[in-house]
């Protein structure tokens, strides 16, 4: 008799020790998805906040004129920088990637000084530079305004067809982990069926028989999301150390609302799964246990 107890606890152990890492894995490969969100949400910030514009200024204009119009953009809700660049400048750089004195072939300095702008990502867009560039060539001082239009629409386009493509891809892999989850835990519960009918038999209340396998469930998925939140936290420490160019986990908050909603889904779908679990336990007949 004593053998068989010790079989049983140790089954229940197994059980629940497996139960606990299925959780963990399942929250990490969400906690992975939702790092990628982050990541990608940030790449496509820094992309769209690297189009340049070029505000190319008239001749024989004078310097503080120059440097009103770039106060003016600065202080612009759109601009995130400028950048000054005076006509010698501009040669030296223009000269650097033709690989020749152009200046002394023309016998002078064709290009006239401009200012870059650099723009917040929420106005990189093909609409607001339109707005943008029509308010900038009804300045005195602007000659013209140039920018890749293609880049601009090639960038957009793609940011919000690989936004899709993620969203597609966490809906799909937030109902596999629901599955695993769930299909997890039903295992679990029905190692332990023959439990809950003797508990029924004695006269406990479904309530009362339900109570101890949610509170160990919810403890399971508190346990597997902090193991989760532990691996997550090695990932960006890893990728932030070996990949720090391509990958930035900067964003604290995020981060630490991320951790939050791996515990929440966790409890939630432990939670869930449970109930059902044990309810469709408690429909059975003894007969039907078998």
């Amino acid at each position: 008799m004593a053998y068989k107890e010790k079989g049983t606890k140790r089954r229940l152990r197994s059980s629940y020790i497996t139960s606990v890492i299925s959780i963990s894995l399942v929250l990490f490969m969400l906690g992975l998805m939702g790092l990628l969100v982050l990541n990608a949400r940030q790449i496509s910030i820094y992309v769209k906040e690297n189009i340049g514009i070029s505000v190319i200024l008239k001749d024989n204009i004078k310097e503080v004129e120059t440097r009103r119009l770039q106060k003016t953009l600065d202080a612009s809700e759109y601009v995130k920088a400028t950048e000054f660049i005076d006509k010698e400048t501009a040669a030296k750089e223009f000269e650097k990637e033709l690989g020749e004195d152009f200046i002394s072939f023309l016998g002078y300095n064709p290009l006239r000084a401009s200012i870059d702008v650099k723009l917040y990502a929420e106005y990189a867009n093909p609409d607001s530079i339109a707005v943008i560039e029509k308010y900038l060539l009804k300045q005195s001082q602007v000659k013209e305004v140039d920018y890749q239009k293609s880049l601009v629409h090639l960038v957009n386009k793609n940011v919000k067809r690989i936004s899709l493509i993620i969203l597609i891809f966490s809906v799909l892999l937030f109902t596999i982990s629901f599955t695993l989850i769930n299909n997890t835990i039903r295992l679990s519960i029905y190692s332990q069926r023959f439990i809950i009918n003797t508990m029924q038999l004695v006269g406990a209340t479904r309530g009362f028989i339900r109570r101890p396998f949610m509170a160990k469930t919810l403890l399971h998925g508190i346990i597997g999301a902090l193991i989760a939140n532990a691996m997550l936290s090695g990932v960006i420490y890893l990728s932030q150390k070996e990949l720090s160019q391509v990958i930035n986990f900067s964003d604290v908050e995020m981060i630490g609302v991320l951790f939050l909603l791996i515990l929440v889904i966790g409890l939630f779908m432990t939670w869930i799964s449970t109930l059902f679990a044990v309810n469709k336990y408690l429909r059975l007949e003894s007969r039907s246990l078998y």
